[in-house]
């Protein structure tokens, strides 16, 4: 038995704690499995595996060498698919994870299109707001917006949009029109407590920072959605968030020959291995879809 396929053999005997679940689900002999498992011990000159009241459970290095061998017999895995050509055929499950507001309106209503192209693909919408860790939550691609917090991750642009000032009609109606950036210190904002509320406008050469200020703060973007829908403030956020209301006019852009620093889409993916056909695909999708989205004024993404 060759390198790779012992370690598929550990971690099959990992995962399912012990020689005989492994044998059932390779389809051979629990001796085989206890053989390959003792040659690999005596090649690596280490102990993997102990007994304990769980079955069989990795010692640390059982469990370092475990997480490296998942590691390799994906990027195998994938290094295959690759020179197939087997992006055209996804199999298996992807796992997505996203913005909740963000996914509503611009993921989830352009999966049917996704799926058909590959029938045989299921996908896991992880839906969260705040920044998860892909590893532990075996995510293979997070779909994020902003800043990346983390430089190292294993990220690529997808799509740059607008950042605007956006309001409703009635709310315009009630407070007034904001006709330069300091009149918005003037008026009731909602805040969205994950962000910095201080922004920077640009006009022809001339900066204007604004520091907004409001009663009521929301630590989700669905929560912005619907204070502002409610007529209770203006608030500053991208196109996307508010794409159905700016298209229907339910809300509007005030101030907009005043210029706010645009918001980058990202496709991340798990550090310490490469990116799934699967992920990438999806990508791909997603940035191909996005294009509608972005604002002709706006730079491209890389």
């Amino acid at each position: 038995m060759d390198r790779l396929q012992a370690m598929a053999v550990f971690v099959r005997v990992v995962d399912t704690g012990s020689f005989s679940g492994a044998a059932r689900q390779l389809g051979v002999g629990q001796p085989a499995i206890s053989k390959t498992i003792a040659h690999l011990e005596d090649r690596l000159q280490v102990r993997l595996l102990a007994r304990s009241t769980h079955g069989l459970m990795p010692t640390d290095a059982g469990f370092r060498f475990y997480e490296r061998a998942k590691m390799a017999i994906h990027e195998a895995d994938e290094a295959e698919l690759d020179a197939r050509g087997a992006g055209a055929g996804l199999t298996g499950r992807l796992r997505v994870s996203a913005a909740t507001t963000f996914a509503r309106l611009l993921v989830v209503p352009r999966l049917p299109e996704f799926l058909a192209r590959h029938p045989d693909l299921a996908i896991d919408i992880v839906l969260d707001d705040r920044v998860i860790d892909l590893v532990s939550e075996a995510i293979d691609v997070s779909l994020r917006m902003g800043q990346l917090a983390d430089s190292s991750a294993v990220a690529r642009r997808l799509a740059r949009g607008r950042r605007s000032v956006i309001a409703t009609p009635a709310y315009l109606a009630c407070s007034g029109l904001p006709t330069a950036p300091a009149d918005l210190m003037a008026h009731e904002a909602i805040i969205y407590s994950q962000v910095e509320n201080t922004w920077v406008f640009r006009k022809a050469g001339t900066e204007a920072s604004v520091a907004l200020r409001g009663r009521v703060t929301v630590s989700a973007a669905e929560g912005i959605r619907a204070a502002v829908l409610a007529d209770m403030g203006l608030t500053i956020n991208s196109d996307w968030m508010f794409a159905p209301e700016l298209e229907s006019r339910a809300v509007v852009r005030v101030l907009e020959d005043w210029e706010l620093p645009p918001v980058d889409l990202w496709a991340v993916f798990p550090t310490g291995r490469l990116a799934s056909a699967k992920a990438r695909a999806f990508a791909d999708f997603i940035e191909a879809a996005m294009r509608q989205q972005e604002s002709p004024s706006l730079p491209p993404a890389d």
